[in-house]
């Protein structure tokens, strides 16, 4: 055959990897072992969970021990994903064996014990495809983690209902009866009646809905840990503000618990109208 009439029959008949296709696939194999290892760092930095298999699928091949590393991290991250999603799963224990009900509400509260600031309650409703992860009892995360949980709980919850009760009334009824208030408070505030309630080891007087107590809840129920941010989040926001208009106790950093800085300025200043005074008389005169 001609030259030419030999290229017509390739183009034809052969369907295996020509001159020109191997030719492509090695300037693509050079091209990726000359990328620098700085900028396929940068890709790994930014590259989201979903995108990590397809990175490693990419870079498998490439021989250089810097980028073997970070194939090394990349298959750690997802090793972590996939034990977090474990995790999670094991959060629905409850909400799977009370399955029955429809609207399943988690309840947790936070400011019991401060000198100062309100108790706040969290009641949260998530829907039963949810598919949050990193839910945790809120002291177990930073503030980082527990503001970005906070977001995606509001935009992706059924309903979400936050109470309140101010540090007078603490005075006035004890500091149990103002958190069932508070947590009564933020179930009115759910809108349509939850079908059961899972609270964080109490059972809520004054409430006609079914209530499931758990102990530890907020470590062991998605629901209740959810709430556990809400609440979290919520008071700590209020405790900066009220920082701002009553500077020099520290109130941003120890969102009115009592820390040696607090106690120092609360016997050198007083008591501010949000501290409670059932709670200030080993440190000034009420």
């Amino acid at each position: 055959l001609s030259s030419a009439a030999s290229d017509v029959y390739k183009r034809q008949h052969w369907s295996g990897p020509t001159s020109t296709g191997s030719g492509n696939i090695r300037r693509e194999r050079k091209q990726m072992e000359t990328k620098k290892i700085g900028e396929i760092r940068e890709e790994f930095k930014a590259a989201e969970e979903t995108m990590l298999p397809s990175f490693i699928e990419k870079y498998r091949s490439d021989e250089r021990a810097g980028v073997q590393k970070l194939i090394e991290q990349a298959n750690g991250r997802l090793a972590k994903l996939e034990a977090e999603r474990a995790r999670i799963d094991r959060l629905w224990k409850y909400e799977r064996e009370y399955g029955m009900y429809t609207r399943i509400c988690g309840i947790d509260e936070v400011g019991r014990g401060p000198l100062a600031g309100p108790v706040v309650a969290g009641a949260v409703i998530l829907p039963k495809d949810c598919d949050i992860l990193y839910i945790n009892d809120s002291k177990k995360l930073s503030a980082a983690k527990r503001e970005e949980l906070y977001d995606v709980i509001m935009e992706k919850a059924v309903a979400v209902g936050i109470g309140m009760v101010g540090p007078e009334r603490i005075d006035e009824i004890n500091i149990l009866q103002a958190t069932y208030e508070a947590m009564r408070e933020a179930i009115s505030k759910l809108g349509d009646a939850p079908d059961i309630l899972l609270n964080d080891a109490v059972t809520i007087p004054g409430v006609a809905i079914r209530q499931g107590p758990i102990i530890k809840g907020d470590a062991k129920s998605i629901s209740i840990g959810a709430a556990s941010i809400v609440a979290k989040v919520t008071r700590d926001r209020l405790m900066v503000e009220y920082d701002k208009i009553m500077p020099g106790y520290g109130f941003a950093a120890n969102k009115g618990y009592g820390s040696a800085e607090h106690i120092a300025a609360l016997k050198k200043y007083g008591p501010t109208p949000i501290h409670r005074r059932s709670f200030i008389g080993n440190f000034v005169e009420v």
